[in-house]
């Protein structure tokens, strides 16, 4: 994985609802206590990452990549989740936004559409495309992403932990976003 180069990377990114603030390895205990709710697993390819041992390799991934954030509601600045850039390339003017979660009590659009506006914002200041990929039984996170404005393009199989997993790939040019 290719990492976003350090002038690229945001100190934070903010909006009336929420803000992303870098994560860092001492936020493991907090950025757990939400993840460790298996109905936000349950459509994941990696159903099982409520378990500390599992959420404890997504967490050390995140950290070494260098490009996730917490995701924080302004109101109350509790942590309600995380998302992240990755596969950044400079030669085909893209990046990829994923790895998202939230708390449950956070579904229903309005915070996960406020966050991925802020990395959309952020991103096309620097890529012209910018790619998810959505495990193909995840229905809730594949509708989500259709309400950006992402259109599927592909079908691609992709590691998770030395195991291929089917996913559908979306995209979003910047020529398209509002």
């Amino acid at each position: 994985m290719t990492t976003i180069q350090p002038n690229w990377r945001p100190d934070y990114l903010g909006n009336d609802l929420v803000k992303l603030v870098p994560l860092h390895k001492d936020d493991f205990e907090k950025l757990y206590a939400v993840a460790s709710d298996p109905l936000i697993w349950e459509q994941h390819p990696t159903w099982d990452r409520y378990k500390r041992e599992v959420f404890q390799l997504f967490f050390d991934g995140a950290v070494a990549g260098d490009t996730a954030f917490l995701i924080v509601d302004k109101s109350n600045e509790k942590i309600i989740g995380c998302t992240r850039y990755y596969d950044y390339k400079p030669g085909n003017s893209s990046i990829a936004i994923g790895y998202t979660f939230l708390a449950k009590a956070y579904w229903g659009g309005k915070y996960n559409q406020s966050c991925k506006k802020l990395l959309l914002d952020y991103a096309f200041q620097f890529v012209d495309k910018v790619y998810f990929h959505v495990g193909s039984t995840n229905t809730r996170s594949q509708l989500a992403i259709l309400k950006t404005g992402a259109e599927k393009i592909n079908e691609v199989a992709l590691d998770h932990y030395d195991k291929k997993v089917l996913h559908f790939e979306y995209v979003i040019k910047k020529e398209n976003w509002k």
